[in-house]
């Protein structure tokens, strides 16, 4: 059975920085594409960060360029969400979400994936 677990969440300062940590089991996150994405009140669901498979390519949304990594680790069968430089209009429930779909190009429409964590909170504020 699919599963992806989310953790690394919490509360931080403006500027601060959090690992978000996507914890996959039953397939190996290598093969699959994998993205970030996150969910604020109100506010529809937006992609922060997506690897393709075999994680040669990386897109990340303009709001987060500079300050946010993406990365897979292979050998742990992980993918994470390295978030510096925090800001204020970062707070959200961040999803780690993975498809199957072999592309040369990175997916960053939430509709094209088929497996979706639980999610994580992550709370910004002074």
């Amino acid at each position: 059975q699919l599963q992806l677990v989310e953790s690394g969440g919490g509360f931080v300062q403006p500027g601060g920085s959090l690992r978000l940590s996507c914890a996959a089991s039953g397939f190996t996150v290598d093969s699959y594409a994998i993205g970030w994405f996150r969910q604020a009140p109100g506010k529809e669901r937006e992609g922060v960060s997506c690897i393709n498979n075999f994680g040669g390519e990386t897109v990340y949304a303009d709001s987060v360029k500079g300050r946010f990594t993406i990365v897979k680790d292979n050998a742990k069968n992980k993918v994470y969400l390295q978030m510096n430089r925090l800001k204020p209009e970062d707070p959200a429930v961040y999803y780690c979400a993975a498809d199957p779909v072999q592309t040369s190009y990175v997916i960053t429409s939430f509709p094209e994936y088929e497996y979706w964590g639980q999610g994580t909170q992550v709370t910004v504020s002074s």
